[in-house]
């Protein structure tokens, strides 16, 4: 991305690998070696980007050392101005300045996040066939895998990791919500600062696998878009970074509780235990529902009745077990619950429900 101190009217690539805290000194120096690696592919010197960062040269050769996010951003920008290139010499040629913003363009008017996606796949495909992007999804899954066409080299890893992130960040700022990564793969061994996917993605991360790709709740692709094209150029002007834990918000999270505690019953009692299911603190996520104009023990009564219901109406098991398949640790527990919900007892629930289902099936 450009440097954020000045306005431009181009469109550019949001900037890569960007720690969700500005002072927060975590991206590796390894990727500032790989812009300093497109440079000499140019023949060109990296100096002024360097300065313009903050990040002397000597800083290059301890590999243990990292930059804040600010500094990625800085040093980014510059090297995508200077050298005219959006991708920061991954590919064969260059992406000129704008690139990724025509993109952007081609992908604002689609009516739902996964008509974008795949758009900006497909047109992707028009900048460069060194790499092909693909959306795939299933009922539950949605994946973006990465296909290499032609070897990357050195700057192999530096490609892969900002195509994705910066696939997530575009995602993530389309529907103006948080994605949370179910899962990422990448191609190659584990790095040394293998530390630093946690924080560039959600959900666990392994490597040496056949490609490169994150995987998220299929979801977020139904999704109505929720920018307009003048919200787009105010962000290219701008030149606001697309990260993704920017975002406080997540759309589906009050759908995702209602999975989990329909599916984990047993193992979500407290909101210290659905919390570490879903990936966050306890805090986060009472914050996050209360966003949403929603609140964890509304959802749990909801989900407990209806499956409580479902048990009573379609088996026979024992109140106790129907309490437990229900969440309840004890029978008594659950039966006072379910007076509250429905103002009857679990077993005249059952005999009233059970004789109305009979006589509208008959």
């Amino acid at each position: 991305m450009p440097d954020l101190t000045h306005t431009n009217h181009h469109a550019a690539q949001p900037s890569p690998l960007v720690s969700p805290i500005k002072g927060a000194a975590v991206t590796p120096i390894a990727f500032v070696q790989a812009i300093v690696q497109a440079y000499e592919k140019f023949g060109q010197n990296p100096t002024q980007a360097l300065q313009s960062a903050q990040i002397k040269p000597e800083f290059l050769h301890d590999t243990a050392h990292r930059i804040s996010a600010l500094q990625m951003e800085r040093i980014s920008g510059a090297a995508m101005q200077e050298l005219d290139d959006e991708a920061l010499g991954w590919f064969s040629r260059r992406l000129p300045w704008g690139s990724y913003g025509m993109l952007a363009r081609a992908s604002i008017s689609a009516p739902t996040l996964g008509v974008a996606l795949q758009r900006w796949c497909r047109h992707h495909g028009l900048l460069t066939d060194d790499i092909t992007l693909q959306l795939q999804a299933t009922i539950d899954i949605a994946t973006i895998s990465i296909t290499e066409n032609r070897p990357l080299g050195t700057l192999r890893e530096f490609c892969l990791v900002s195509m994705l992130r910066n696939f997530l960040g575009l995602a993530s700022w389309l529907i103006d919500s948080r994605i949370d990564v179910q899962n990422a793969q990448f191609p190659f061994a584990a790095p040394a600062h293998k530390d630093v996917y946690g924080v560039l993605f959600s959900g666990p991360t392994s490597f040496d696998a056949a490609s490169a790709a994150i995987s998220f709740d299929a979801r977020y692709l139904a999704l109505p878009l929720r920018r307009s094209e003048a919200a787009l150029q105010h962000m290219l002007k701008r030149a606001l970074p697309l990260t993704v834990l920017q975002y406080r918000r997540d759309r589906l999270l009050v759908q995702r509780v209602r999975q989990m505690l329909a599916a984990r019953p047993e193992q979500s009692h407290s909101a210290e235990d659905l919390a570490a299911l879903l990936h966050m603190s306890p805090r986060t996520l009472h914050r996050q529902l209360r966003d949403e104009r929603a609140s964890l023990q509304a959802l749990k009564d909801e989900v407990r009745q209806s499956k409580a219901s479902e048990l009573l109406l379609r088996t026979q098991r024992p109140v106790k077990q129907v309490a437990q398949a229900s969440g309840f640790q004890n029978e008594k527990s659950f039966i006072r619950a379910f007076r509250s919900w429905t103002s009857q007892s679990p077993a005249e629930f059952r005999q009233t429900g059970g004789v109305a289902a009979e006589s509208n099936s008959g």
